[in-house]
């Protein structure tokens, strides 16, 4: 967009400004309601589809209506030192009151009808059993359904087994604990300090309460905006809720840095960024995998949505509110290169830690402290269990084909503790059986996945015979591998490897449309520091969170898409808008705000959440040291004659 046409564009909304804010107002307003409303269009399921696992899951769910990618229950039971835990009466009787506690059209298995010790304590006065609930898919409902299962299971088990000491964990409920746990005096001190910092940083920042409130006005009503776009577009195509988190802080972070920009020239950088974000995203909606096409569509309308409340809304509210008297850039300075310098090097040596982050569910002893579902893992581990009983893996094992000898094959790859056929009627449909293979370690550690590849590998020529059931014309049908185990390894092998192709061709189209709209050294600058900048922020959650204290193990897969994502397009919208000699307070102001923002809505104790509320906070303060090294005026030097041709 030409200078001439950012001048027209905001003359017209001044002279129009009541038809132009009531018109924001009723997007903020009837748009809120829709966007809400229409979260149900989103898919809730957080796994990556495509993937063999996700196949094999779908065949499983479709068939025997549970587990599959849902992880299941696990019962424990600690019995007095003098009880035979593999006598009949002992173990019959815990598998039968267990598969009365769980319910209707759940799936059980245990030592009794497999006889296999790997379920057993190596105590020996602990027994296990996995329960797969009769309800339950892996989406939002059905994983509430099953936390609501296990406490049914917990009390059904505790009433009939008085003598023995009982518990009830999984994924699930661990994760349960540690959400309905809620945060400590001191994190809701924490929280409400930087709910008030946030407040006084815009105030001072912006000089009025008005003045600070703007940049909140134009954060809700992008978010919103992009929401119900991004809500429409799911009527036709598959997006994931994780959009829901990443709209919102992009928008308050783009919002307030956009703000603080200087009338007379802050269109332009703002058309220039939003034209080059959009770009990027559009690259990535095209990539055949369901969280990169959500994570490009939903920036791809806060791109678009932000940049005209920009044009629009803005200097509406610009006319009504004192301008900000953030400083405007000044001119590098020697005594600024060594903190330029310091900063490059972190940005490095950050990115470099990326190239050892591991995706995937943090590991079960992260994910909470202390709950009835951290007893019962302490319990297992306690009895020499390995904490891989809690994703075990599902094999479908095709008409025709012994599931026995299936079964057999996968006890001897190396890593798995137990194989078992149950040969209960819920495990067998249609011919077909189900096979549960528990790992050792869990999958998203090193040995987890490697256990993992092996099984599949083991089985590849596990398939019917020519000519047997289910085998028309002599085809072969294959033997899946499906379970919560195997939804880590899909989201590596379907999304991140597809990131070698998306993340440059998205770079190359940003870099192409901000070429064509201002210079290309200021292009090449601004796109090389916002991928760095996202590089970063995934190497901030690997120090932080697999290197660190916490421990995790791993940082829950979808979690560095989304604060990548968010930290290209705040880097990239400052990287324009201070190569235009936009004010250098802008982008620290934003950053904190953000940082702010974020901390102040999600400190608790939920594992995942931390992961995702730090990896915003951290993207947003990485973002001031970049822009040390990053400016040098260049936009608002092009001369652009009024007749200019360019447009978005």
């Amino acid at each position: 967009m030409s200078t001439e046409q950012t001048v027209r564009s905001r003359e017209f909304a001044l002279r129009h400004r009541v038809a132009v804010g009531v018109a924001w107002l009723l997007v903020l307003l009837l748009g809120g309601v829709v966007a809400v409303l229409g979260l149900g269009r989103l898919d809730q399921s957080f796994t990556a589809s495509g993937g063999p696992g996700h196949r094999a899951n779908q065949a499983i769910q479709e068939r025997y209506g549970n587990g599959a990618a849902v992880a299941p229950l696990v019962a424990v039971a600690t019995w007095p030192a003098a009880t035979d835990v593999r006598a009949p009466e002992t173990a019959g009787r815990f598998a039968s009151v267990v598969e009365r506690a769980a319910g209707p059209g759940a799936r059980t298995v245990s030592y009794t009808g497999t006889g296999d010790e790997g379920f057993l304590g190596a105590d020996g006065r602990t027994v296990y059993a996995l329960v797969y609930p009769g309800a339950g898919e892996p989406d939002l409902a059905g994983l509430t359904a099953v936390e609501e299962a296990a406490g049914t299971l917990r009390t059904g088990l505790r009433s009939a087994l008085p003598e023995a000491r009982v518990e009830v964990t999984g994924v699930l409920p661990l994760q349960h604990d540690s959400a309905v746990a809620g945060p400590g005096t001191v994190a809701l001190a924490v929280k409400a300090a930087c709910a008030i910092g946030l407040l006084v940083l815009l105030v001072l920042a912006f000089r009025s309460p008005l003045g600070a409130l703007a940049p909140l006005l134009l954060a809700g009503v992008t978010a919103v905006g992009a929401l119900v776009l991004v809500e429409a577009v799911a009527g036709f195509t598959e997006i994931s809720f994780i959009v829901v988190y990443l709209v919102p802080v992009t928008a308050l972070v783009l919002a307030v840095h956009r703000w603080a920009q200087p009338p007379e020239t802050g269109a332009r950088p703002a058309v220039a960024a939003g034209a080059a974000g959009a770009a990027a995203c559009v690259a990535l909606a095209f990539f055949p995998a369901a969280f990169l096409r959500s994570v490009g569509i939903a920036g791809l309308a806060v791109w678009v949505v932000g940049t005209a409340a920009a044009l629009t809304l803005a200097p509406v509210l610009r006319s009504m509110a004192p301008r900000p008297r953030i400083g405007r850039a000044p001119v590098a300075r020697p005594a600024r290169r060594p903190f330029a310098a310091v900063g490059l090097a972190l940005l490095v040596l950050l990115a470099g830690a990326a190239t050892q982050l591991r995706v995937g569910n943090p590991e079960a002893h992260a994910l909470v402290s202390s709950g009835p579902a951290r007893d019962g893992l302490d319990r297992l581990t306690a009895a020499g269990v390995p904490s891989g009983v809690l994703n075990p893996l599902e094999v479908l094992v095709p008409e025709g084909a012994d599931a026995e000898a299936v079964a057999a094959r996968a006890a001897r790859v190396p890593g798995v503790l137990l194989a078992a056929a149950p040969p209960a009627a819920d495990w067998r449909r249609a011919g077909s059986a189900v096979v549960v293979v528990v790992p050792a370690e869990e999958p998203m550690t090193a040995a987890g996945a490697a256990t993992v590849t092996a099984l599949r590998s083991a089985l590849a020529g596990e398939t019917n015979a020519p000519g047997e059931a289910n085998a028309p014309g002599g085809t072969r049908a294959p033997t899946l591998v499906g379970g919560s185990g195997v939804v880590d390894r899909d989201l590596v092998e379907g999304v991140y490897g597809l990131l070698l192709y998306a993340v440059p061709a998205a770079a190359l189209a940003a870099f192409g449309v901000l070429a064509a709209l201002t210079a290309a050294g200021a292009a090449f600058r601004a796109v090389i520091g916002a991928l760095l900048a996202a590089a970063a922020s995934a190497g901030a959650l690997t120090v932080l969170w697999q290197w660190g204290p916490p421990d995790t193990g791993a940082v829950t897969g979808w979690v560095p898409l989304v604060v990548c994502a968010f930290a290209f397009c705040v880097s990239l919208d400052r990287s324009v808008a201070s190569a235009a000699g936009g004010p250098s307070g802008a982008g620290p102001v934003a950053a904190r705000v953000g940082a702010l923002a974020v901390l102040a809505v999600g400190i608790g104790p939920q594992v995942e959440l931390a992961l995702l509320v730090s990896g915003f906070a951290m993207a947003a303060v990485l973002d001031a040291p970049a822009g040390r090294y990053r400016a040098r005026p260049a936009l608002s030097a092009l001369p652009v004659p009024r007749s200019s041709p360019r447009l978005v």
